[in-house]
């Protein structure tokens, strides 16, 4: 009966369906909405660039940077002295004329992403959703949340552990120590960014999982059976991330990807049962 109320309910509104001028209306206001947040947060962020690069973009150079001074408690806990960085050996440089201005104007639209991010997904799902049926909406919800809540850990985790852990081998890597590592500021702002936000975007995974398990694509028992390959592929991303030869640190990267597969997996048989649940109340009785 609950079904066939919901259908009754979306037959009953498509009387009321927009054309299609005035979905596009609708899109063009949500695209300007979300554009207009970013350009908000952009602004604050260039207006306040010399305490954000001072206590943000500039700290994982530093060695009383978070990161590196609980590498060196964990390090004396388990007594690997490895892992206490004695030494981040680089300067950085602006090579070009206005350089230092356009990395001002690049880091800001970056951090005005970062935080825009959630009213700008909101934006765009507020437009998909009236065109998914109950079941479907019902099916996704707390999406805004969950997206937003991974992207902001992918992030947190890219900023703090992956480019930290980049950084002082490449900055500590030397072919000879006669060379002097001098990096440009360009150079040093996209290998920052590039790392936080691909590993905001790794976070995605069990959303990823669930969209491709609601569409049919893959199911709890293709993931577990190929549960060894996965960790494989997972291992030699970990070891791309982090150049380090240091096996602890390939470890500390890879764990949360590991935890994300097997939360994916858990996702996929939520799915999966989901949709049996379905296919039984719509096929008819007798």
């Amino acid at each position: 009966m609950a079904l066939d109320q919901e259908f009754d309910e979306e037959s009953n509104s498509e009387g009321n369906e927009m054309s299609f001028i005035d979905h596009l209306e609708e899109l063009r206001w949500n695209i300007i909405r979300a554009v207009s947040s970013t350009l908000v947060f952009t602004i604050v962020a260039y207006i306040y660039r010399g305490e954000i690069y001072h206590n943000v973009i500039l700290a994982p150079k530093n060695l009383d940077f978070w990161t590196y001074r609980m590498m060196c408690k964990l390090g004396m806990a388990v007594g690997v002295q490895d892992l206490c960085v004695q030494k981040i050996d680089f300067q950085l440089q602006a090579l070009g004329v206005g350089e230092q201005f356009s990395m001002a104007l690049t880091s800001s639209v970056i951090i005005g992403l970062i935080f825009a991010f959630p009213y700008a997904f909101w934006e765009i799902w507020r437009f998909i959703k009236p065109g998914l049926r109950a079941y479907e909406r019902k099916a996704a919800r707390g999406a805004v949340f969950f997206v937003t809540t991974l992207f902001f850990l992918g992030v947190l985790f890219g900023y703090y552990i992956v480019t930290p852990l980049t950084l002082t081998f490449l900055a500590n890597f030397k072919l000879d120590e006669s060379i002097i590592n001098q990096f440009s500021i360009n150079s040093y702002i996209s290998t920052v960014s590039t790392l936080t936000l691909a590993c905001g975007v790794a976070f995605q995974l069990p959303i990823v999982i669930f969209v491709l398990s609601r569409i049919g694509i893959l199911t709890p028992k293709f993931m577990r059976e190929y549960r060894r390959h996965a960790f494989i592929v997972i291992l030699i991303v970990a070891a791309v991330i982090t150049p380090s030869p240091d096996i602890y640190s390939q470890i500390i990267v890879a764990m949360p990807l590991l935890i994300l597969y097997e939360i994916s997996i858990l996702v996929s048989a939520k799915v999966v049962r989901a949709k049996l649940r379905e296919e039984k109340a719509i096929k008819p009785v007798g």
